[in-house]
């Protein structure tokens, strides 16, 4: 009995994230029809800058947080 739990699971997870991508998908292709190019590129910008922003956050967090834990941090 406890074999088929993985391949249940697995299963259920394929269905579950197969559907929820097709729709994903769907939705961002309908929306793109009704979107102009300009305002595309601009939240396109927006996005990558706050990624950005996000990534040197996590970075100066992880420096700061090694350091003040005696992590040496020097090249070799």
């Amino acid at each position: 009995m406890i074999d088929w739990v993985p391949v249940v699971f697995v299963a259920f997870k394929v269905l579950i994230f197969g559907t929820c991508m097709f729709f994903a998908v769907k939705w961002h292709y309908d929306q793109g029809k009704r979107m102009d190019k300009r305002a595309l590129l601009r939240t396109g910008c927006k996005v990558a800058a706050v990624f950005m922003l996000g990534l040197l956050g996590v970075m100066l967090f992880t420096f700061t947080l090694a350091k003040s834990l005696g992590v040496d941090l020097s090249l070799p």
